[in-house]
């Protein structure tokens, strides 16, 4: 997930309902028996029942043997479930057990916005923080996002106890836990609520890069639609997830104040763990980096992991990898004033913990609902003409907060709270469906064998250009002035902000052209090379 800004080992294929691994030479009438094949469901069989070769000793056996008849409709009904169970779908994606837990882990963090809210009054009301230092500890906090490449580096080429991906999962899960624990016992300066909330980070970023590499693995060489279903479900569910949590993050903040949100939290990263039981994967001691209780270890994994980075490398200077790249990165990179904003609401407008998670259920249900508007109808729409909508139509729409500070709304009989939900709503689907090309796009780059590196890589890179917006955001706020008493050059912030965000569109020359499906075939050649 490239948090704070957007994850099984073979490509998503619906599995066939028929028997396989049957020749064509075989009869007629042996071919509709062919169902009733005890070994193609891997169940065992007496010897006698073993010798049922040829079509006219199953009927024998069919029409003499009632236990027989039995038994083959028991093995019937056993298939028509295993159909049914791999029919389940979401998002067009078959709900096998790997895609269930990466839709689990996504789910996951976003229900871990319930401690969101809570952490923005912490450091407002406990610490007394002004919004330019808010912003900069909430932005150093994400700093774990920028450096996911040395997570997906340590997933792909240093397995721990034999597996790449449970073993990191599970351990993610026990850190996040940790760190929410802490901030709801011992937290009590801004120093150490920004490491506690640095280590939740890292926990949610880590979780991110080895489910993301799933996702990675089945994306590779796919269409673009395809890819889109598969990032679909991961957001549907971080969406769903915040629709989950959205309500309760204030009123809980409300009745029981922020650490009792915190001690909430902590039970939320142990699904993460619970989870990764269900990733599909061997152990073995003789993967490209080896297991570290291998005494022989040492060299097989500098071997690797410089043939991981020569591989990296090699990916990241293709034109057509870093091209986009570089554009993800000034997208992401302009001012925003989101700090500013939330002390203005909350000190000026005085919004309570209990409306702001009211606003915080709609802009959830909004993510969800920007999920599907991509999903159905912009995942085959060139990647050009999405982002230049969608930055535009979010320029202009984001202008009407301009509205808000000035308080032009109550002049066109609007309440403060309706306009800021009604605002959020629709500036929350066009941001989600604009950012959904993002990870598509990243995804479908990745070559065979760092595909966790190499997504963690440029997701970090676009989450750096996040980091950066938001110290700009920070920095500007200073200079205007606009602290959490005075909000005099709030409007020009919130102008100077908006505009900002057209400056990278002169660069969507830097985005694949049109045809994705032949370029996708160059991509991957240069990649073998």
């Amino acid at each position: 997930m490239a948090s704070p800004s957007a994850a099984t080992l073979s490509p998503l294929r619906r599995k066939d309902g028929g028997g396989g691994g049957t020749g064509e030479s075989r009869d007629e009438a042996e071919a509709s028996l062919r169902p009733l094949e005890p070994e193609s469901v891997d169940i065992e069989m007496p010897e006698s029942d073993r010798r049922i070769g040829t079509s006219g000793s199953r009927n024998q056996l069919l029409s003499d043997d009632a236990t027989g008849g039995a038994y083959f409709s028991h093995i019937n009904l056993i298939r028509r479930n295993k159909s049914k169970i791999s029919s389940l779908t979401c998002f067009g994606v078959d709900m096998t057990p790997d895609n269930f837990a990466v839709a689990i882990v996504y789910f996951v963090q976003g229900v871990l916005g319930l401690a969101r809210l809570a952490v923005n009054f912490y450091l407002k009301d406990d610490l007394h923080l002004d919004p330019a230092e808010t912003a900069v500890v909430t932005g150093l906090s994400a700093l774990p996002w920028l450096i996911k490449p040395v997570y997906g580096f340590i997933s792909d080429s240093f397995p721990l106890f034999g597996y790449r991906r449970r073993s990191y999962l599970f351990l993610s899960g026990l850190l996040g836990a940790l760190s929410w624990s802490l901030m709801a016992v011992f937290v009590n300066s801004k120093y150490s609520a920004g490491l506690c909330i640095l280590l939740g980070s890292l926990s949610v970023a880590f979780s991110d890069v080895v489910v993301d590499s799933m996702v990675v693995e089945r994306a590779r060489g796919e269409s673009q639609s395809t890819s889109g279903s598969l990032q679909s479900l991961c957001w549907g569910s971080s969406a769903f997830g915040g629709i989950v949590s959205a309500y309760f993050s204030g009123s809980l903040v409300d009745k029981y104040g922020v650490r009792y949100v915190f001690g909430i939290t902590a039970f939320l990263p142990l699904m993460t763990s619970a989870v990764a039981i269900l990733v599909k994967e061997h152990a073995s001691n003789a993967t490209r980096g080896h297991n570290l209780s291998s005494t022989s270890s040492g060299s097989g994994f500098l071997t690797s992991s410089k043939q991981s980075i020569f591989q990296l490398w090699a990916a990241i200077k293709q034109p057509d990898i870093f091209l986009p790249t570089l554009f993800i990165f000034l997208w992401q990179a302009t001012p925003h004033s989101d700090s500013a904003m939330f002390f203005f609401i909350t000190n000026k407008l005085g919004f309570t913990p209990e409306f702001l998670g009211r606003v915080k259920l709609v802009t959830s249900v909004a993510s969800l609902v920007g999920v599907a508007l991509y999903n159905s109808l912009l995942k085959n729409v060139p990647l050009r003409k999405i982002f230049l909508l969608t930055t535009i139509f979010g320029s202009t729409l984001g202008m009407t907060q301009v509205f808000l500070v000035t308080g032009l709304n109550r002049q066109f009989g609007i309440s403060d709270e309706w306009f800021s939900i009604g605002d959020s709503l629709i500036i929350t689907v066009l941001s989600q469906a604009s950012f959904m090309p993002v990870l598509v796009l990243a995804a479908r780059l990745c070559p065979a064998g760092v595909e966790a590196t190499l997504f963690a890589t440029l997701m970090s890179i676009s989450n750096a250009g996040s980091v950066t917006g938001g110290l700009i955001g920070a920095g500007f706020t200073q200079l205007l002035g606009v602290t959490k008493d005075s909000f005099e050059n709030l409007a020009l912030l919130v102008i100077i902000c908006n505009l900002s965000s057209l400056l990278p569109l002169p660069l969507l020359g830097l985005l694949p052209e049109e045809r994705e499906e032949s370029k996708n075939v160059d991509i991957e050649q240069a990649k073998l090379n």
